[in-house]
């Protein structure tokens, strides 16, 4: 009321006046928008069902088998290709799907449901291989790889070394010009999808001199010499996702591989992050939403003191807040993706996408093991993977604390 008062009557008026007239206009407009970030388009709506129910039936029964083994199963990558979900956002000319950046968001969630694994396959190729070749590369280079990425080729995104990781600028890898070929020489750590790559986008430093507005992207394939893989990282999730070490020793690269600009790798290192950010955001959402499902229907099911473990009060009041930060990492999530598809300033909110999706990850499923009770911490469930495998989460393309330092950054520019 103090507020009200002080800001005087005339201008109360005003505004109450003005916002019944909005209002009003929403209403009776004969072409009134649906505001709500659920409002899908019939399209995102049919993939939506359609990615949910493949990622039931074909993906969710080789979960298990897929992490014992430490890999994803061939068939299982070749039906992510047969039904178009590597190259979701590729044009049709190349044989992609010709969908929108939402539409990977919403085909990376629902796969996440299930299996985090081929969330991240499906966000990786979509939100930063495709993205990146898309954005910066030559006719040439487009012609080249875009039919290969929508159809049988995995692409694989080499930035973080050992002396760069969240200062990813700090690398070491080079590449020496020699007529009309480049030499590149380094070693590039925590490469996801590499085991399986058929293609890399390699950042190197074409004049160390020049600092990081020398790094330069370069497309090396596979089966170029001097190229290799390690071996893959034991980490604690995404066991069956390829986390490689990648060595360019004397690698040679045509000069027609730059993509894009000699000096601008940089920039769209920062750019192709950005956007990736969103799809990590998704993958979390994804996986805390698939964990937090089968949690509640074991609640609903178990009982003790002749109850459903569901209708302590002290339970609900618990399922009711992850509930609802889940809800609020969605939104954020989903925000972003639509800011991002619309052309307009999307950073900060990626960055608090990522950054609260991630964090909302790890409560959401360290609050379900202890609501499944002892059953929650064997492998009998599934709800122990989703626990490791969403700390990532925190940590790939760009730590939460990196997360909080651009969001600063952003705010402190926005008042200035």
């Amino acid at each position: 009321m103090f507020a009200i008062r002080n800001i005087g009557t005339k201008t109360f008026r005003l505004c109450r006046n003005l916002a019944q007239k909005n209002v009003a206009n929403l209403s009776t407009s004969t072409d009134t928008i649906n505001r709500s970030l659920y409002n899908f388009s019939d399209e995102e709506v049919q993939l939506k069902e359609t990615v949910g129910r493949l990622a039931r039936e074909k993906i969710e029964p080789k979960v298990r088998e897929m992490e014992q083994q430490g890999d994803v199963l061939p068939e299982i990558r070749q039906l992510m290709f047969d039904n178009g979900l590597m190259g979701i956002e590729i044009p049709e000319e190349y044989g992609g799907s010709g969908l929108n950046f939402f539409s990977s968001i919403i085909a990376i969630e629902e796969f996440a449901k299930v299996d985090s694994v081929i969330g991240g396959l499906v966000d990786l190729q979509n939100t930063v291989v495709n993205t990146l070749l898309l954005h910066n590369g030559s006719k040439e280079l487009l012609d080249k790889y875009c039919p290969r990425l929508a159809k049988d080729m995995i692409g694989s995104f080499c930035l973080s070394e050992s002396s760069s990781g969240s200062d990813a600028f700090a690398m070491r890898t080079s590449a020496s010009k020699n007529g009309d070929y480049y030499t590149i020489n380094g070693n590039k750590l925590w490469i996801s999808n590499s085991k399986h790559a058929g293609v890399f986008f390699v950042m190197a430093n074409v004049n160390p001199s020049l600092g990081y507005k020398g790094i330069t992207c370069f497309v090396v394939d596979r089966d170029t010499p001097g190229l290799t893989i390690g071996k893959n990282e034991d980490k604690l999730g995404l066991l069956a996702s390829s986390t490689c070490a990648v060595h360019f020793d004397d690698v040679k690269v045509h000069e027609k591989n730059i993509l894009g600009k000699i000096g601008q790798g940089y920039k769209y290192a920062i750019s192709i992050l950005n956007e990736g950010r969103i799809g990590i955001g998704a993958q979390m959402i994804g996986l805390a939403q698939g964990c937090f499902d089968k949690t509640i229907a074991y609640t609903r099911e178990r009982q003790q003191f002749g109850q459903r473990i569901f209708d302590f009060q002290g339970m609900q009041h618990q399922i009711s807040h992850v509930a609802t930060q889940l809800e609020a990492a969605r939104l954020l999530v989903y925000n972003a993706a639509r800011l991002k598809e619309a052309g307009k300033p999307f950073i900060k909110e990626a960055a608090m996408a990522k950054y609260f999706a991630s964090e909302v990850a790890c409560q959401t499923t360290s609050k379900c093991i202890d609501w499944m009770g002892g059953v929650g911490y064997t492998k009998d469930y599934p709800i122990e993977k989703y626990y490791r495998d969403c700390k990532v989460g925190t940590i790939y393309e760009g730590t939460s604390n990196i997360q909080l330092n651009t969001i600063a950054k952003l705010i402190d520019a926005e008042f200035k």
